[in-house]
């Protein structure tokens, strides 16, 4: 009966040390369960529909942010942009207003100058007064007219420059949605972007520990490795989230952790808060 009562009081201890420690979600040398995540997951869409003239890139490939990926065909609005550039430099009106305006200029002061010695009269005199302010206005109008067509040549540069996809980001192509000839849609999802150096993962960290947590705290990220023994990795805490989660009492704390062996995004790991 001893000997059962001994055995009853270390199964009890092994639930408290080891079993309710794990459903908890901590263990000081265990860690938290968690998963990694890219640091930048960026899926790309063409604003307008269109054909894709060219596929710059395949899955896989390294990419730098600014990169062209995709390009719709663009010759309609590359013609039309051609056309007004030429608007936009042309400055005929301009130039016609300002000579319309000095010789209006000049007619004014020969006829007050004819009225001063009763050459003239009051009312051709008010005419050509007239005539000037029309012709300032007419220049005015020319000047205007010219803007405008500058920023519809600008506007044109900007819609053509919108139909070549670029990276936002540094990284790496997951996904091709499309090939060279396809029609897309306007929104439709085109190309796959992903960064995972660093990556980035979400922790649940019970509330009654995370008051111990900083921004910048360093931690450890264990990856499991099924031939050798896991890999630790130095991560720093980058966000701890305002809100908590009722359901788990648990806050979020991103961990960032560098990632140059490039470890694909998805794994379970463990992170160990040394303050915990």
């Amino acid at each position: 009966m001893r000997t059962n009562n001994k055995n009853q009081l270390l199964y009890l201890l092994l639930i408290y040390t080891i079993i309710l420690p794990v459903r908890a979600g901590v263990n000081s040398d265990t860690g938290i369960a968690a998963i990694t995540n890219p640091s930048a997951d960026v899926t790309l869409s063409f604003v307008l529909p269109g054909r894709i003239a060219e596929v710059h890139v395949k899955e896989g490939d390294v990419v730098k942010a600014g990169q062209v990926l995709v390009r719709q065909d663009d010759a309609v609005e590359k013609a039309r942009l051609a056309q007004l550039e030429a608007d936009s430099t042309n400055m005929a009106n301009i130039e016609a207003g300002k000579a319309s305006l000095a010789q209006k200029q000049v007619d004014l002061q020969k006829l007050e100058t004819a009225a001063a010695r009763e050459a003239a009269t009051e009312l051709e005199v008010e005419h050509a007064r007239l005539d000037v302010k029309i012709a300032e206005l007419s220049l005015d109008v020319a000047i205007f007219e010219h803007e405008q067509a500058v920023r519809k040549y600008e506007e044109a540069k900007l819609q053509i420059d919108r139909m070549n996809l670029k990276s936002p980001i540094d990284g790496s192509i997951e996904k091709v949605e499309v090939e060279t000839g396809e029609s897309v849609n306007a929104l439709d999802s085109v190309i796959r972007v992903v960064r995972i150096d660093p990556l980035w993962t979400d922790v649940p960290v019970p509330l009654d520990r995370v008051s111990r947590l900083t921004r910048d705290g360093t931690v450890d990220v264990i990856f499991p490795n099924v031939r050798t023994e896991d890999v630790s990795l130095k991560g720093k805490i980058i966000f701890i989230a305002a809100v908590a989660d009722a359901g788990s009492s648990t806050l979020r704390v991103r961990v960032e952790v560098p990632n140059k062996n490039k470890r694909s995004a998805g794994e379970h790991v463990r992170v160990v808060f040394s303050t915990l």
